[in-house]
């Protein structure tokens, strides 16, 4: 059931009058309601539509993370003050070193973060020591940057962050997705653009929007055969204009839901192209696409024991679901990681992979003994 009220209910009857099921809800669906198992189980948020056939309930065995159990800190002791919940990988290019970006939402902030060697640390050029400020286009207020990414190739063509709201009026919702130049030593950054996706999403608590943020590129999806919700046709990128090379995928921490945006960069419209389910208990808190590997990660924080999955795009000829994502693993956190309130997550690229191995990095909003990012290796092959 999706579109209708909420609150709200429906029932089902036979042809006798004779009501054989019913359900009221009291928020929209994140896709649609349905009983899981198919047919017998309880009303939850299924994973896709699947008009005319059975629910996609998503569920999934856990497996062990897929990796070595070599959690380690690498950062300083009380470098951020708390609350850095999201992170990007920018690989060396050019002669540039790596850089970590990471989001803080409270003071809302951006750390460029390199290497030394032991640790990841703020970058002491160009006015990044203490991380940049971040501002809404017309200058003001304080965005509660929960996740970033970058579109293209680098972060220099512009960072992205997701907010929930602005930190200067706290209670109220601001779902927004702003884009951000890092050039130049300025102290602070004001955003050159704002989607503010508040009135598209379903209600939802101030501090229960969006969390996690994502790129991924059009030739992917369209490699794909990735399907457009807003057309009910395969994804032409040519349809949305002035949206760039790619589409945002975000995710809300309420609802758990994965949300797919084309961005118009030049009147700062969107349009809604996806949506789908990660089916976590406690909401998704950090989304990451894999640009080599190709898969999109949905991650959870200490409110489900740190799971983390992964989703595809169905390319099954015939089926219900073909062209859109789907649920494909679900990996327990590293063994010796503590269940912390990891809110970032990262991955380095296949040329950092060593005897098959590459990190993977998380972020730490609540920055447990005084240190907000853990890293463990991961495999360089497909999975699983």
């Amino acid at each position: 059931m999706f579109g209708l009220g909420a609150p709200d209910a429906a029932r089902l009857f036979d042809p006798t009058g004779k009501i054989v099921d019913s359900l009221s809800w009291t928020a929209h669906a994140g896709v649609t309601y349905g009983r899981c198992p198919d047919g017998t189980g309880a009303f939850q948020n299924t994973a896709a539509s699947t008009k005319g056939t059975g629910n996609s309930c998503g569920a999934i065995a856990s497996q062990a993370w897929p990796g070595l159990d070599d959690v380690a800190i690498v950062d300083g002791t009380s470098v951020f003050g708390g609350n850095l919940s999201g992170l990007i990988y920018e690989p060396a290019a050019g002669g540039a070193p790596a850089v970590l970006w990471g989001a803080r939402n409270g003071p809302g902030s951006i750390f460029r973060l390199l290497f030394n060697g032991t640790i990841w640390a703020p970058d002491q050029t160009n006015g990044w020591s203490a991380g940049k400020g971040l501002h809404y286009p017309d200058g003001t207020g304080e965005p509660d940057s929960e996740d970033i990414t970058y579109a293209g190739t680098g972060g220099a063509a512009g960072l992205y962050i997701v907010a929930e709201r602005n930190n200067s009026n706290n209670g109220v919702s601001r779902n927004s997705i702003l884009r951000y130049d890092p050039a130049g030593a300025t102290t602070t950054l004001t955003a050159t653009n704002e989607w503010n996706l508040t009135a598209d999403l379903p209600a939802n608590g101030a501090n229960l929007g969006l969390e996690g943020i994502t790129w991924i590129p059009d030739a992917f999806l369209v490699s794909k055969g990735f399907f457009d919700e807003a057309t009910n046709a395969s994804y032409n990128p040519a349809s949305y204009a002035n949206h760039g090379t790619g589409l945002f995928f975000v995710g809300v921490e309420a609802s758990g839901i994965i949300y797919a945006y084309a961005l118009n960069h030049t009147a700062n419209t969107f349009t809604k192209i996806a949506t789908f389910s990660t089916g976590f208990p406690a909401g998704v808190m950090a989304l990451q696409f894999d640009r080599e590997l190709n898969y999109l990660w949905a991650v959870c924080d200490d409110g489900c024991g740190g799971l983390l999955a992964t989703f595809e795009i169905n390319t099954t000829a015939g089926s219900a679901t073909i062209g859109r994502f789907g649920l494909t693993r679900q990996f327990n956190r590293p063994p010796s990681m503590p269940n912390i309130n990891n809110e970032g997550f990262a991955l380095a690229p296949q040329s950092e992979c060593v005897n098959g191995k590459k990190f993977a990095y998380w972020s730490d909003d609540s920055e447990t003994g005084g240190h907000a990012i853990r890293r463990a290796s991961t495999t360089c092959l497909p999975l699983p």
